[in-house]
């Protein structure tokens, strides 16, 4: 979230797509109810499923599964075509009038540099021209052909209402009603937020779905106002945490990266992270990359991270290829994977394809699992009939459970969506022999280390130097692990300006990242939570709830990163002079000598506004980005591609001589290239979703759940359910190209048939809940159905869109 739960309330329009916030996030739904009940607003649903948050919504739109892009092009080329845009906002705080270079190309649904042999791009063109000092060029008039302005319009000029009709399948009229409830908030007296869940993450293009939301709100001057903001509603406690902390196999905590192979320098490995300003007096907060980087190799290493070994980074793995969750089934599925340790994660339901799942996890020579309960993939041995079909007896892997703890039976910090990072307390002891992950990763290391010290092996300097400076080496606390995270001095700190002067004393906690240094003195195992614990003690644990705003910004409520910020950019939430554009909803203004406000400003606190720097201060540009240099997998414009399993066979989007079907940049293995689903066998479109009854594949232990929700259903409109001869809560069989599954069939008035390009396509809802483990009656995994290909930036697979056939049983 670029805001938090509680701001929603302020906004006066809420878009809610790719995501039911009212069934999945049901207690942070409250902040909407409260924006429609004490600020009038409106509520926009747009889903392929008439859900619970379309039931009280004011104004709800269908679509296609897949083609989220479409829709929301064709919203840009709306506020463009009619003038709904926040013109100060757009022309000062986003790259509008920057000049791209003149080599750069966009033809035949295609970006230029593109290599199919390689599936990816050479990006070197998707850049802006650069004058003799190494500037940026720019007009300012934004007549230039070549500026992101006149780019942005003749990329998204194909974006028409009636191609989103056609091929969204979402009527015109409702179309250009959304259209038209959001250009109200190109004002600077009302503002929308977009809300958005693993309904937008989960496609081979979500990631670029989320970029073209972003830019909608950034016409409208959206982006670090009050009310505003792009939020993604995180579907586990703690999955925000996961994400900072860097539990990605190509991150490294707070964002930063694991080097590549081809980066064996240090040197050369700092330099193209910490990118410097490509206009005057920008910040470009990235440029302390190094501070970042160094503080988290003495967190990790301490007085084996030297300047001589790079400050640990000769420890450091370099990747010779992404070894995401795809590639590691991949390699296991090809029989290159001896062993897996699987914490907290159920892959053989949760992962794509589970009849790949399964025959990659017996070709294991071991297999780990840590979790509080049996899963099935603590159980993808057992043969459970049609549920898990496997000739056990050739199973060859031996499979190890590590009882863990739950959230109830220990203590630490949770993130939420917003960013915040919020203690709690341990509320009871773990049953039987059960450990925590904390106690249970300590264990193991403390006799890999041993194992190294008495028997050596290749390179065994990084485990043997990991430091390891917690009171009891075989069960660390939570309250050291933060305080570690958190930050702190190593020696005295002093002032740059005044080596007299000492601003921390060495041992003392950190008070914001800003204290870090890169000289080795200072530790942060992420930077961007440094100061949620210091010298003042715990502020993650703050309970005070007051809000002298009136607008929800109650900054004395646990901590959250950065620096305690609650929305990100909100510089942006201020005019050239820095005066708020909406003064009802003021975040922080300049009153000639600081910003001060009702937030921690994201700027500079003594940047005088007359100099120029732009409110986006992570970016060497110091604006936000309508053109994604270089970034992004698929191009610099999100462009529309068509799910890998398509209704349609084509994109309507690229011309109908050489059409760019896919995304070209996708994350796909040849032989599930291969694999691929025909319309022809599989004429009806699946998506998968959550119930408010069942949280993901726990609760399905619950006996009160399993009661609440306790058989696999599938929903499927009356007009399918009329032309199959299905009767309500009949039996299916719903298959794809991967396999089947079997349920009771929920036949639905919310689930409409679409008109596609001409032709008639339904769209088959499945619940992700059930399997073969827990109270509930025994079901089907949904994953047997979803095919194994990944966002080219992500890596999150397209659980959301692929081709079934529903058949009676």
């Amino acid at each position: 979230m670029t805001n938090h739960w509680v701001d929603i309330k302020n906004a006066d329009v809420v878009l809610i797509m790719g995501g039911n916030a009212a069934e999945a996030h049901p207690c942070g739904f409250k902040w909407v109810t409260e924006a429609k009940a004490h600020n009038n607003a409106k509520l926009i649903v747009v889903d392929p499923r008439f859900t619970r948050s379309a039931s009280v919504a004011d104004f709800y739109a269908p679509i296609r599964t897949g083609t989220d892009i479409i829709f929301l092009g064709g919203v840009i080329k709306y506020l463009l075509d009619n003038d709904k845009i926040q013109h100060e906002y757009v022309r000062n705080y986003t790259d509008f009038s920057f000049i791209v270079r003149e080599d750069y190309k966009f033809e035949d649904g295609l970006y230029s540099g593109y290599n199919e042999e390689k599936r990816s791009y050479d990006k070197d063109s998707w850049d802006y021209e650069r004058g003799d000092d190494g500037y940026v060029k720019t007009d300012s008039t934004l007549q230039h052909p070549r500026t992101v302005y006149q780019l942005l319009k003749k990329h998204y000029s194909r974006y028409t209402p009636d191609m989103v009709s056609s091929a969204c399948g979402t009527p015109k009229e409702k179309f250009l009603k959304v259209c038209e409830m959001l250009a109200s908030t190109a004002g600077t007296d009302r503002t929308a937020t977009i809300m958005y869940a693993l309904g937008w993450t989960q496609h081979t293009i979500g990631s670029q779905i989320i970029r073209t939301g972003a830019m909608v709100q950034l016409l409208l001057g959206n982006i670090g106002v009050a009310g505003g903001g792009m939020n993604a509603l995180r579907g586990h406690s703690n999955i925000q945490g996961l994400t900072d902390l860097g539990l990605m196999s190509d991150l490294l905590p707070g964002y930063l990266t694991l080097p590549k192979d081809g980066e064996q320098s240090f040197d050369d490995y700092i330099g193209a992270r910490a990118q410097q300003p490509l206009r005057p007096n920008q910040l470009s907060y990235w440029r302390h990359y190094k501070k970042f980087h160094v503080s988290l190799m003495k967190a990790w290493w301490g007085d084996a991270a030297t300047a001589e070994n790079n400050w640990g980074y000769d420890y450091l793995p370099k990747l010779d290829k992404l070894y995401d969750m795809l590639q590691v089934f991949e390699l296991m599925h090809k029989g290159q994977v001896n062993g897996y340790i699987c914490q907290g994660f159920n892959p053989l339901a949760a992962s794509p394809n589970k009849q790949k799942q399964l025959e990659a996890l017996a070709k294991l020579k071991f297999l780990v699992i840590m979790d509080p309960l049996a899963t099935e993939t603590s159980e993808f041995w057992r043969n459970v009939g049609e549920y898990n079909d496997v000739d056990t007896a050739s199973i060859q892997t031996e499979v190890f459970r590590l009882p863990t703890t739950c959230f109830a039976e220990e203590e630490g910090a949770l993130v939420n969506s917003g960013r915040w990072l919020q203690w709690h307390w341990q509320g009871a002891e773990p049953p039987g022999e059960a450990k925590s992950d904390i106690e249970i990763m300590a264990l193991l290391f403390a006799r890999i280390r041993k194992l190294y010290q008495t028997e050596g092996g290749k390179f065994p300097e990084p485990i043997l130097k990991l430091w390891w400076p917690y009171k009891n080496p075989e069960f660390p606390t939570a309250a050291e692990l933060a305080k570690e995270y958190s930050g702190r001095a190593l020696t005295d700190l002093t002032d740059p300006a005044d080596s007299s002067k000492v601003l921390r004393k060495a041992g003392e906690q950190l008070s914001s990242f800003g204290e870090l240094r890169d000289d080795g003195s200072t530790i942060s195992g992420c930077w961007i939570y440094c100061g949620a614990w210091t010298q003042d003690g715990n502020l993650m644990a703050r309970r005070d709830n007051s809000d002298p705003t009136g607008i929800g910004q109650t900054l004395n409520w646990a901590w959250s990163w950065p620096a305690n910020r609650r929305i990100l950019y909100n510089r942006a939430s201020a005019d050239l002079q820095g005066k708020p554009w909406n003064p009802k909803r003021n975040l922080i203004s300049w009153n000639g000598k600081s910003w001060v406000g009702a937030d921690v400003p994201d700027f500079k606190l003594d940047e005088n506004p007359a100099a120029g720097m732009g409110p986006f201060i992570m970016n060497p540009e110091g604006v936000a980005r309508f053109f994604a240099r270089k970034s992004m997998a698929e191009g610099p414009f999100p462009e529309h591609y068509e799910p890998f399993e398509t209704p349609l066979g084509y994109n309507p989007l690229s011309p109908k001589e050489k059409r760019s079907v896919n995304n070209p940049a996708a994350r796909i293995f040849k032989d599930d290239l291969a694999a691929m689903g025909k319309a022809e066998q599989f004429p009806h479109v699946g998506t998968t979703y959550r119930l408010t009854e069942h949280f993901h594949f726990w609760t399905k232990n619950v006996q009160l759940n399993s009661i609440l929700q306790p058989q696999q259903f599938v929903e499927i409109g009356e007009a399918l359910a009329k032309e199959l001869d299905i009767p309500n809560g009949s039996e299916v069989k719903v298959s794809s190209n991967r396999g089947y599954i079997k349920a009771v069939a929920l036949v639905t008035k919310r689930i409409k048939a679409l008109t596609i390009e001409g032709k008639t396509v339904h769209q088959v809802g499945i619940p992700i809940h059930w399997g073969f483990v827990g109270l509930a009656k025994p079901g089907f995994l949904a994953n047997t159905l979803t095919p194994s290909v990944g966002d080219g930036n992500t890596q999150t697979p397209e659980s959301k869109s692929f081709l079934v056939k529903v058949e009676k049983v």
